[in-house]
């Protein structure tokens, strides 16, 4: 159903013609923008509610008096209703509803499978591999720590199957005792699978189980007189036994997320303890979007749609306050997870000595995000008296290019606004078809493909920061003018000051031609700095990666004949590029599949 009167928008004429069925409504401006995406299990009676009596919220007095029309698409239950609007508001981001920021898929474990010797890895996004997937775990820092402890406990290789492949002795992870070295075949396929087996166990919670098997094996070599292998066990048994003391938590549920929320100025904090089955993975602290007076049970009910509908569900959820439809919630993320989850407010004992870490988690965690954004928005008000502009800046805009030598050129653009850095927005361009290290051919590239989209209607940035003079800065303004997009942006170099000392760089201002040194105490010279030095770690990294991956690329993938076949038997042989580049032609003769003529084009390739 849609309303398309031009605005004013007659709600009480739109409400008139609702059904009473569940279903999602959605709300737009004049200009067509999505203003608020809701959910209702009665339609009519949730909506009318927006227009049939005075709004006293002012959060919902100004988001009606925008409202230009409004569409509603049923569904067949209040569970589906939920589902639709934790996706539409997920993908869309309404300027009204609470928007959680989290844009990164969460790190998994990986044990490979289908291969005699399996491997054990950090995993971050689709899972499609084959094996199975541990986790999700809160941070990088617990999976590296797991690998860690996995490689001490069990030994499982780690490598890459390229790496793996082809070595010709044991790398040094088996030499501190870390892997037992299957590449060189040094452990069988059983013993390689056992300990693969106990890793596997170890990861799903059984640890107790394999601490038994450990101890009866113990006993058996024992028996067999086999003391060295006695000992190992007996230390392996050890060590287990000590890290379950470290890491099992008294009291924990196998399954359990702990979720507190804390609100102060404007702002909330969900903080998540994370429990797997007794063992605390450690906990991650989430900012949502908010809009203006927004409630603890806004906040906690669309967490919980937006982030658990899209991830593993734990078999329950401690929560520091009730929310609106929790048996509904409760239903459809049951749903989800295949099993029941239940959803705490109330708890005692244990749990609430978990629930109070947690609150006191998130009011930590908002204290230091409010610090920090007070000395941000200090610093914007500070630039807007730098740059002598009418109002202060939403959204700063920064590039830089970085090369080595002119090689594989990087420009970056980052974004930065009054909440911080915007990093969803970040954008890289590979620069190509310019003179090898012509920063300038450069700059108008990037710049050039950036602001084709502020043409097509992408968003424009108030500040456009340039790292360079005067010359760069003119680069910025060519193209500006060349697309028409000019107007409303204040384009300004920074460059550096005497010995590139920090805290002296000097503020370019295209407009004017003139130059600002606002000096080392200055605000807004730090917030410039400080997205400018973003900018060059942002190029920098980008430039790093592609070198790196072409340089990964093989010199022998550009000789005719050499496919990869034999450029495998060539690496394996020689034990590597390293070897192959160092052996004469005779020598690259006896890997089978390459004859005199081949080897001779191999090597000339090699040694241009």
């Amino acid at each position: 159903m849609e309303h398309t009167e031009s605005h004013p928008f007659d709600g009480k004429a739109f409400v008139r013609h609702l059904t009473t069925s569940p279903g999602v409504y959605r709300y737009f401006d004049a200009e067509d923008e999505l203003l608020y995406v809701g959910k209702a299990a009665n339609l009519k009676k949730r909506v009318g509610n927006y227009f049939l009596k005075p709004p006293m919220d002012p959060r919902i007095a100004s988001m009606v008096s925008q409202i230009a029309r409004a569409e509603v698409t049923l569904t067949r239950t209040a569970g589906e209703a939920l589902l639709l609007e934790s996706q539409l508001i997920k993908s869309l981001k309404p300027r009204y509803n609470i928007v959680l920021r989290d844009d990164k898929s969460y790190p998994y474990i990986y044990l490979s499978g289908g291969e005699d010797y399996p491997r054990l890895a950090f995993h971050r996004g689709a899972k499609t591999g084959p094996g199975r997937y541990f986790g999700p775990y809160p941070s990088t820092f617990a999976v590296r720590e797991s690998l860690g402890l996995m490689q001490k406990l069990f030994k499982v290789r780690q490598c890459e199957d390229s790496y793996f492949r082809n070595r010709s002795r044991p790398c040094l992870q088996h030499q501190i005792g870390r892997c037992s070295a299957p590449c060189v075949r040094l452990i069988d396929v059983d013993d390689y699978k056992s300990d693969v087996r106990h890793a596997e166990m170890f990861l799903e919670g059984r640890s107790s189980a394999v601490i038994d098997e450990l101890a009866s094996s113990m006993e058996q070599a024992s028996r067999d007189l086999n003391f060295e292998r006695a000992a190992n066990l007996r230390d392996q048994v050890a060590a287990l036994r000590k890290l379950q003391a470290q890491h099992f938590v008294q009291g924990a549920s196998a399954d359990m997320d702990v979720i507190a929320c804390c609100m102060e100025g404007g702002m909330a904090c969900v903080s998540v303890l994370f429990f797997r089955n007794g063992v605390s993975l450690g906990s991650r602290d989430f900012f949502p979007r908010l809009p203006t007076d927004a409630s603890v049970s806004d906040v906690l009910s669309q967490f919980i749609a937006q982030y658990y509908l899209e991830r593993q569900v734990p078999r329950e959820l401690v929560l520091s306050d009730p929310v609106e439809d929790m048996d509904v919630l409760a239903s459809v993320l049951s749903d989800h997870a295949g099993y029941v989850v239940s959803l705490k407010p109330s708890v005692r004992g244990e749990r609430a000595r978990f629930l109070e870490m947690a609150q006191r988690n998130a009011s930590a965690a908002l204290t230091s995000r409010l610090a920090s954004r007070h000395t941000l928005l200090a610093r914007f008000d500070d630039l807007q008296k730098v740059l002598e502009l009418e109002t202060t800046p939403r959204r700063i805009e920064c590039f830089d290019i970085s090369h080595t030598r002119g090689e594989l050129t990087v420009a970056s653009c980052v974004v930065f606004g009054p909440e911080g850095p915007e990093k969803s927005h970040y954008r890289r361009f590979n620069i190509t078809g310019i003179t090898p290290g012509d920063d300038y051919a450069a700059m108008h590239q990037a710049l050039t493909r950036r602001f084709k989209k502020v043409v097509e209607g992408g968003a424009r940035p108030d500040i456009l920061l340039i790292d360079g003079g005067m010359g760069q800065v003119a680069q910025a303004v060519d193209v500006l003018r060349e697309l028409g997009v000019e107007e409303g942006i204040r384009v300004v170099g920074v460059a550096k000051g005497p010995g590139r000392r920090a805290g002296e760089e000097t503020l370019v201002l295209a407009d004017s031609g003139k130059t600002l040194h606002p000096g080392t105490s200055s605000p807004a010279l730090h917030l410039v700095a400080a997205v400018r030095d973003e900018a060059h770690r942002f190029a920098i990294s980008g430039h790093r990666r592609r070198r790196e991956a072409a340089r990964e690329r093989s010199t022998l993938e550009d000789v005719p004949g050499v496919g990869a076949r034999r450029r495998a038997a060539l690496l394996k042989a020689f034990g590597g590029l390293t070897g192959v580049e160092a052996a004469g032609v005779e020598e690259l003769m006896s890997v089978k599949g390459i004859d005199r003529g081949l080897a001779e084009r191999i090597y000339a390739m090699l040694h241009p």
